[in-house]
């Protein structure tokens, strides 16, 4: 049994998501920048994902013990141009201390339906070659590694490779127009 609920994110959560995202910045290489953002970055960052009508994803404690947001997902525009509009790029952070409990992989469940549900053709996840717990739970997810790129990448005074994986959602044919 879960010890956790997805849902959507609220206003209430972004204090959360900014302690997740900025211990992810100054300590880990899951996101590739080298300085702490505020609270108003975050707020700015959320309205824009959900005016695109782009879901923001918390998993929260479910115990009552007051632990609240555990890890937060969330997808957008894969590329800026016109002809990756059937594509978005995904972006899932656990808190420190939770990993291992499924908890990413509860928020990659919803983000792919959240992700069918608007018509996704294609996920794709940019992963730091060195996260094989991430690079693990993806390939479960059934994503298929389709590269990986040495050295482009630097933090922590390292280079950092990339690996790319990707999901098909479906099976169109064709690419129709989505709304």
């Amino acid at each position: 049994m879960s010890d956790h609920q997805i849902r959507d994110a609220e206003t209430a959560d972004l204090e959360a998501i900014l302690a997740i995202y900025n211990d992810a910045v100054l300590r880990t290489t899951a996101i590739w920048n080298d300085d702490a953002v505020d609270l108003a970055d975050r707020t700015a960052w959320m309205a824009e994902r959900t005016a695109r009508g782009y879901p923001v994803l918390v998993a929260v404690d479910d115990t009552g013990d007051g632990t609240g947001v555990l890890g937060y997902a969330t997808f957008g525009d894969f590329r800026p141009h016109h002809g990756f509009r059937h594509t978005v790029e995904h972006s899932v952070y656990v808190r420190d201390g939770e990993r291992g409990r499924g908890i990413g992989r509860a928020l990659m469940v919803e983000l792919i339906d959240r992700a069918r549900r608007l018509g996704v053709h294609v996920m794709v996840a940019a992963v730091e070659s060195g996260n094989t717990g991430s690079v693990i739970m993806h390939k479960r997810l059934d994503f298929l590694q389709v590269g990986r790129m040495p050295q482009v990448g630097a933090k922590f005074d390292r280079w950092l490779d990339l690996t790319l994986l990707q999901l098909v959602l479906d099976d169109r044919p064709f690419p129709d127009e989505l709304s």
